[in-house]
Parts: structure tokens; C-alpha cells; sequence
């Protein structure tokens, strides 16, 4: 009985971790400079790319061009499920501030910024 509880019970771990994978949509939206900047576009782009090929998780990404960018983007990854949604660079601080509010359940994170 103790095997048959110890099988169910893994076997429901295994499914809720795979779930979980699943619905692990990474996105990233660059900053102005692309993501070869050689500064924080880049190093982010190495770390996903180095995460993508440790875990086979793809994630989706935009190179914003201009200002305007910025909040379509967020809003365009968060309505196609991307979660959580990065965004690099404290240009984009205000983009992610009005979208997050937009999408309380979608995750928001950006680098160089101190609230």
C-alpha cells in the first residue's frame, strides 16, 4: 500500500511539473540598441540563449525600435500568454508599470530599474 501511495503520489509531481514547464512562456523585449549592444541587451541575450539550450524552452523576444515600442510589445506578449515577460532597460519603465496593471496575472520584470 505504502508502494502504491509513494507511485501516485510521484506520479502527480511528474504531471504537475510537466504542467507547469508547459506553461512557462518566457518573453523579453530589448531595449533600443537591439540585443547586440554589447551592454545589458546582450547579456541578457546570452543568458537566454544559454537557458533555451540547458532546458529546450523557447522564449519569445521583440527588439524594440522606437519609444512606442515598448508598451505594444508588453501588451502583445502578455495577450499571447508569455509569462513571466521581461524588459530591459529603465526606458521601459513606464511601458511595463501601465501593462502590468493591464495583466495582473501575467508576470512583469525589468532590469536596471529600482522601484
Amino acid at each position: 500500500m505504502k508502494k502504491l501511495l509513494s507511485t501516485i503520489l510521484l506520479a502527480g509531481v511528474v504531471l504537475w511539473s510537466a504542467s507547469q514547464a508547459m506553461a512557462f512562456k518566457p518573453a523579453v523585449v530589448f531595449d533600443m540598441g537591439g540585443k547586440f549592444d554589447k551592454s545589458f541587451n546582450e547579456g541578457i541575450w546570452n543568458g537566454l540563449e544559454k537557458f533555451r539550450k540547458e532546458t529546450g524552452i523557447k522564449y519569445r523576444e521583440f527588439e524594440v525600435q522606437q519609444e512606442a515600442q515598448r508598451e505594444q510589445f508588453l501588451r502583445k506578449l502578455a495577450q499571447r500568454g508569455s509569462d513571466p515577460i521581461l524588459a530591459v532597460g529603465f526606458g521601459q519603465a513606464s511601458a511595463v508599470e501601465k501593462v502590468a496593471k493591464e495583466f495582473p496575472n501575467t508576470r512583469f520584470s525589468i532590469i536596471d530599474v529600482d522601484w
